[in-house]
């Protein structure tokens, strides 16, 4: 946090250093990035990634969606236009916050897009990696979670909706956001994200889109049940279909 001295941000642990939340997917043959943050230049740089098919957005707020310019190296380097998916809400946003994307005479260099809808929430497919959109909710503000096989990734809710959660049950490792101890308007806090976690019995969890708030990263793991973790930014996870 810019101009904080807390214990949090004055700590010298690498694992309490905590860029805007985001996740890299790798197959063998696809990447995809959920949400560009306003540090994706430098999320991307530091994981060396040279290749990217996708986008995946989670809903329209700025630190999920700011990143989006620094998709044209790979336009460069790739010879073709970066899919994007998004709910309506979102590619609004996009649209908005980059008009010179869209605009009717486009001047060399600007990124290249393909917009893909999400409305229906049905899954699809992005080259061989199978895609099940799951609805959240950010207090009001409809938010998209994404499940891999048996990866579940979502961010910035505070409300799942039953039949969503049947979408969630079964996955072998959750990704889950828990801002802070106390309670938020449109986030889960930390115990509502651990009782999330064990009501649908996901055997590993992953604690995300933390704010200095929550604490330092050994000392709240150090209060969580053995199979809920807190991520942190780097955090590599080798999964099987």
């Amino acid at each position: 946090m810019i101009g904080c001295n807390c214990e949090v941000c004055t700590s010298k642990n690498p694992l309490d250093k905590r860029l805007r939340s985001s996740i890299l997917i790798e197959t063998p043959k696809t990447a995809v990035v959920i949400d560009t943050t306003p540090d994706f230049r430098y999320q991307m740089l530091r994981a060396e990634n040279k290749k990217l098919d996708a986008v995946l957005f989670t809903h329209p707020h700025k630190d999920h969606i700011a990143g989006l310019d620094d998709i044209r190296a790979y336009n460069y380097f790739q010879k073709k236009p970066m899919e994007v998916f998004a709910n309506s809400l979102t590619i609004e946003a996009l649209k908005r916050e980059f008009n010179y994307v869209f605009a009717e005479k486009k001047y060399p260099g600007i990124p290249q897009i393909n917009l893909n809808s999400i409305e229906s929430m049905q899954p699809f497919v992005i080259e061989d990696l199978p895609v099940i959109p799951i609805q959240v909710w950010h207090l009001a503000m409809p938010v998209i979670g994404f499940r891999f096989h048996d990866f579940t990734y979502i961010t910035d809710a505070n409300r799942i909706d039953r039949e969503e959660k049947e979408k969630i049950k079964g996955s072998e490792v959750l990704v889950i956001n828990a801002l802070r101890k106390e309670k938020h308007i449109s986030h889960f806090n930390l115990e509502e994200a651990v009782s999330l976690a064990i009501e649908l019995e996901i055997p590993k969890v992953y604690l995300t889109h933390i704010s200095h708030q929550l604490g330092k990263h050994e000392t709240i793991n150090q209060i969580l049940p053995l199979h809920i973790r807190l991520a942190y930014d780097g955090l590599k996870l080798n999964l099987h279909s």
